[in-house]
C-alpha cells in the first residue's frame, strides 16, 4: 500500500524529521562499524563483545527503518492556500 501524494501535492522531503533522525543514525552506524572492525580492541571491558560492531549494525538496521517509513509513507505539506481542515475532515456526499 503505497500513498503517494497526488501531482499537486508537495511532500516534506529532506525537512522530515525522520530523515533527519534517520541521516544521524546512519552516521553514527558507520562511525561505530568502522571503529568495531578497525578500532582498539577492548574486548576485556564488555566481556569479550564487540559492542561497538553491534551497536552500529543495529543502529544501521534503525537507520534503513527510518528512512523507509519517511520513502514509504511521505508527509504531504498542504499549500497555503488551501484549508487543512477540509483535508482532515472531508465533507460528507
Amino acid at each position: 500500500m503505497n500513498d503517494a501524494p497526488e501531482s499537486g501535492k508537495k511532500v516534506a522531503g529532506a525537512f522530515d524529521v525522520r530523515v533527519v533522525v534517520g541521516s544521524l543514525m546512519g552516521i553514527y552506524a558507520v562511525i561505530l562499524l568502522l571503529m568495531g572492525l578497525f578500532g582498539d580492541e577492548a574486548a576485556d571491558k564488555t566481556g569479550g563483545v564487540n559492542a561497538n560492531l553491534y551497536a552500529g549494525m543495529g543502529l544501521v538496521v534503525l537507520s534503513v527503518g527510518f528512512l523507509g517509513w519517511a520513502r514509504w509513507r511521505p508527509i504531504v505539506v498542504v499549500p497555503p492556500n488551501e484549508d487543512a481542515r477540509d483535508l482532515e475532515h472531508p465533507a460528507p456526499r
